[in-house]
């Protein structure tokens, strides 16, 4: 296992990083929380013309078919510049169920679209507050109609299809909406990051089609939240080492008591604690990067590890990338909450620190009890 990435793919990052660069600096970020826009469409539009949709998607399905290796170095850029688009629900989650489950059909139809950027996709899996569980799913699917409420769902108010958890029978299957169909209802909820905006999808006898066999639902939904852990994992290492980076910088700009404050010992201090934490999240990303490309019987243990680790690293960096700007990190003008906002917000996505904590336990547990065996 190689604790890093080749020079073609660090090339590809170098690409990927130019373009955001320029086409995602914080006053685009700033359009987007502030509500001018519900999210960077053009830049969007850019990344499918770059082939980073696309990046893991083979090629007969519209995609480049670079691999996740690949998707994971684009991940950690995206999260660097906290890119105000839907990427995580389209490409990490919708479209690696449909890679993972779909019919012939439904890929020839959908992945082409989503490698293109031409439809956005959203994962509604959730109900309530809370670790979700099989037994908490109350959508009810019956003879092709859709019954229920998914709340929150990450991008739902722009997002052209579902894939939605829904009870069948005595399982739980995963079914596909579109959402331009007639009996779906959004409203709008309150998000700590609006560039990730937060929605409730109310479903009334709308129609559905089925994502896999009936009353597997809940087992193809955990593989594709372990997969998209990971990549989210990486995005949360961007946001850190660029929440590192700015903290350093203003470190040895600002000056007190006729010194650089980066020469203070607490601050020193603060940022080798950073260092460290997003170090720490960064080999662990890398054995989730591992796991996922090469679809080891590991994944779900490097899955949660790097899950945890990286959430971790994220919320740490943020929080002390204010602490270290002092009175100006706590200010709208400051892009430090920038960060702080999108932290707390990936820190609840595909479920809660403690859910994938917990998670991480147990999956460790039974690889002892297993090994003993």
């Amino acid at each position: 296992m190689n604790l890093d990435f080749s020079e073609e793919q660090n090339q590809l990052r170098d690409q990927v990083r130019r373009f955001l660069e320029e086409r995602c600096p914080p006053k685009a970020v700033r359009q987007v929380l502030e509500g001018e826009t519900d999210y960077d469409a053009g830049l969007y539009k850019g990344l499918a013309e770059l082939g980073v949709l696309g990046a893991a998607i083979p090629e007969e399905y519209g995609g480049v078919g670079l691999g996740h290796l690949e998707l994971c170095v684009l991940t950690e850029e995206l999260g660097r510049v906290l890119a105000p688009v839907p990427v995580a629900s389209s490409v990490y989650l919708v479209a690696e169920a449909l890679m993972q489950a779909g019919s012939e059909d439904q890929k020839s139809e959908w992945l082409p679209q989503l490698a293109a950027g031409d439809a956005i996709g959203c994962w509604a899996i959730n109900e309530g507050s809370g670790r979700m569980r099989e037994e908490k799913v109350s959508v009810r699917f019956e003879n092709g109609k859709l019954t229920g409420k998914k709340s929150p769902v990450a991008d739902g108010a722009i997002a052209d299809i579902a894939i939605v958890a829904a009870r069948e029978g005595d399982g739980i299957s995963l079914v596909m909406v579109d959402l331009s169909a007639g009996g779906v209802t959004r409203e709008a909820l309150d998000s700590v990051d609006p560039t990730r905006a937060q929605t409730r999808l109310v479903f009334d006898g709308t129609a559905a089609t089925r994502l896999g066999g009936a009353g597997d639902g809940w087992h193809i939904a955990s593989q594709v939240l372990d997969r998209a852990a990971i990549l989210i994992a990486f995005e949360q290492l961007g946001g850190a080492d660029r929440a590192l980076e700015m903290a350093r910088a203003y470190a040895l700009e600002r000056m007190a008591f006729g010194r650089q404050i980066g020469s203070f010992q607490a601050i020193k201090h603060m940022l080798a604690d950073m260092y460290v934490s997003a170090t720490l999240a960064r080999s662990n990303c890398f054995y989730g990067a591992w796991a996922l490309s090469s679809s080891a019987a590991e994944l779900p243990v490097a899955a949660a590890t790097a899950r945890v680790s990286a959430t971790t690293a994220f919320q740490h960096c943020a929080k002390n990338n204010i602490q270290t700007h002092g009175g100006m990190g706590f200010t709208w003008e400051y892009d430090c909450h920038l960060y702080y906002r999108r932290s707390n917000a990936l820190a609840l996505a595909l479920g809660s620190l403690s859910t994938w904590e917990s998670l991480l336990i147990e999956r460790m547990s039974a690889g002892n009890v297993e090994a003993a065996a």
